[in-house]
């Protein structure tokens, strides 16, 4: 028989299956972004009590047969990824969760110190966060697997910038941003990828855009002399390099794919005679993407202009950008948000569109220097100056020679008359 404490238990238990049984699973995004941007990673999440079960995934109401565990993993995602998502588990289906990919950047920049997406295990490396206001109010946080956790800042804030330190711990991959916790303003996301093998091919840490140069590399743990690097996407060989690069001038997404690498090498820093060693990476996934409209920055001596003529309607205002041409940590956002701004100092100018929830892309930099026009406007101001001095002196000495003629005139008709009455006394005196 069952006693009283089983018979109070027994009903709890049986309400705990029935709940389980016929809860539905929830679709969650993580990391849990307000808005989602161009090129962000994020994960879809099918949760249910129970844990991980076989799942069927939905967009749009078709499955999505390459995702088969509770979770999905959208890489560099782009309004091509928007839909209407659903997961089944047990035969319970989820509600729809809408994914929207903004095509814009985000308001502050995450980037890292370092470049390249792939880290041995226990490595790390720093993230240096710019923003274009106060960085009191802004936190950091790396998701690892499904997991969120908090991280700390080194802030400096005369440069408006802050440092991360980003390490995967155990975690194969892991997504690091920052947020502003007043205005839910956020970064860019930066995702980092762990490496157990000697040789690794790394990839960029941030998407790829169309058009724009990348550069694969294949590196070994612990700096041996490479001695050659052959590259391979999708499993065929593309490229063999004595430097161990694999360079893309424009990329396009006919580059997509997932590239790998072979290494040889010797360790001749250690021993002259040290063995030759060969190994192979594991597979990385390049994906190059369009992304959002970039700005377009113009100039002349005086004023330097903004425009975007890609941009949506609603990019209404500028923010302008100035870098000292000898210190690229100098970098700052100037009061401006007008159309043209007129430059004060030399270095590099750029600026962005303010689309509301986000921004265009950067400008390229233009180049200020102090304009040799206004150098020859003085010059010319100079010489129209002595030539007017040299006029008043011309005419003044013209006015002397000319007075100094009619004095001369006048004493040599003085002279004249002196002598005639001269000559007339002298005859007078000689009649008599």
């Amino acid at each position: 028989m069952m006693n009283m404490r089983s018979l109070l238990t027994l009903p709890v238990f049986l309400a705990l299956i029935r709940g389980t049984k016929g809860q539905n699973p929830t679709v969650l995004l993580r990391p849990n972004f307000p808005q989602v941007y161009v090129g962000d990673d994020v994960t879809l999440i099918c949760n249910r009590e129970g844990g991980s079960k076989p799942t069927i995934w939905y967009r749009d109401g078709k499955v999505q047969e390459s995702y088969q565990d509770y979770t999905m993993l959208l890489t560099a995602v782009t309004p091509e990824n928007n839909g209407s998502y659903k997961c089944v588990q047990d035969n319970q289906k989820s509600d729809p969760f809408t994914l929207t990919v903004l095509e814009l950047e985000p308001h502050a920049q995450l980037s890292p110190s370092v470049e390249g997406a792939v880290m041995t295990k226990g490595d790390g490396r720093n993230l240096v966060l710019q923003v274009d206001d106060d960085l009191k109010d802004w936190a950091c946080y790396v998701l690892r697997g499904v997991r969120t956790f908090s991280l700390g800042l080194d802030i400096n804030k005369k440069m408006k910038r802050a440092v991360i330190f980003a390490e995967l711990k155990e975690a194969e991959r892991a997504t690091f941003w920052c947020r502003n916790r007043k205005t839910q303003h956020r970064s860019n996301a930066v995702t980092l990828k762990m490496t157990e093998l000697m040789v690794m091919l790394v990839p960029p840490a941030v998407p790829v855009l169309q058009g724009e140069p990348v550069a694969l590399r294949c590196v070994v743990w612990g700096g041996p002399k490479l001695e050659k690097a052959v590259f391979y996407k999708n499993q065929k060989e593309i490229f063999r390099s004595p430097e161990g690069t694999y360079d893309i001038n424009n990329a396009t997404q006919d580059d997509n794919g997932k590239y790998s690498c072979h290494a040889t090498y010797r360790y001749t820093h250690i021993s002259a005679g040290a063995a030759r060693k060969e190994g192979d990476s594991d597979l990385q996934e390049l994906k190059v993407i369009g992304g959002p409209a970039a700005a377009v920055i113009s100039g002349s001596a005086k004023s330097l202009q903004c425009s975007c003529p890609r941009c949506p309607k609603i990019c209404t205002s500028c923010h302008w950008y100035h870098t000292l041409s000898n210190d690229q940590q100098s970098h700052r956002r100037l009061p401006e948000n007008g159309m043209s701004v007129t430059p004060e100092e030399e270095g590099e100018y750029s600026c962005r569109m303010d689309c509301g929830n986000g921004f265009s892309r950067f400008s390229d930099s233009y180049s200020y220097k102090a304009q040799p026009a206004e150098f020859g406007g003085l010059l010319y101001i100079l010489v129209g100056g002595a030539a007017l001095i040299i006029l008043l002196c011309g005419t003044v000495w013209m006015l002397k020679r000319r007075k100094q003629g009619g004095s001369d005139i006048q004493e040599s008709k003085q002279g004249k008359d002196k002598d005639m009455l001269i000559s007339l006394n002298f005859e007078q005196r000689e009649q008599c």
